[in-house]
């Protein structure tokens, strides 16, 4: 489980296709000086698990499910992810819970100044929009984000200084790909509401 709050910006060391999926090397020494093999982190919003960790450099494998439902494929070499180890007991639930399970691919439509921040329109799948609520919360590239608007085919998200300068999300740009999770509690009251 995760809240949606990055904890440290990571860069990609090293890639490696196998099979259908990926091995991935993301240095992040913050990070790895507080994991073990076998904990969860969350990359660009994907649940991965530790599998090494060596001198600030963790490796995880990301099966063929993963990479074909994410942006995982996308990623090279020095490529910047945002990074969030798995919540532990008794820390503050600072964003939402996010379960790093990726809903699917949103493409950006249009990123635009807005006074100090960037307000930007996601272009997302009905499956993702019908969850989605003015003010109701969702994850952008493993970002906890705050809805603040909806149109027909997209949703808008207002983007502060401090996201911009915490997050690879200053980094997007028209046409760009972008891992989305809506809310997991609206997934669960529709399946409540649907079985009354």
């Amino acid at each position: 489980m995760f809240t949606g709050i990055v904890r440290e910006l990571g860069v990609l060391t090293g890639t490696e296709k196998t099979g259908g999926g990926r091995t991935l090397l993301v240095r992040a020494p913050a990070t790895a000086a507080g994991t073990s093999p076998g904990d969860s982190i969350s990359i660009n919003g994907c649940c991965l698990t530790a599998t090494v960790i060596d001198n600030g450099v963790i490796a995880f494998d990301a099966v063929p499910e993963t990479v074909a439902r994410s942006t995982l494929g996308d990623l090279e070499h020095d490529d910047t992810v945002n990074v969030e180890p798995a919540i532990r007991v008794g820390e503050a639930l600072g964003g939402h819970y996010v379960q790093g399970h990726v809903d699917a691919v949103g493409r950006i439509q249009s990123v635009e100044a807005e006074g100090e921040g960037l307000r930007v329109f996601v272009e997302a799948p009905e499956a993702v929009l019908r969850y989605c609520v003015e003010k109701g919360s969702i994850t952008v590239d493993g970002v906890s984000l705050t809805i603040a608007e909806l149109a027909a085919d997209a949703f808008a998200v207002a983007l502060v200084p401090h996201t911009l300068a915490a997050t690879t999300l200053a980094e997007l740009e028209p046409g760009g790909r972008v891992n989305l999770e809506v809310d997991v509690l609206a997934k669960y009251v529709e399946r409540l509401i649907s079985r009354s």
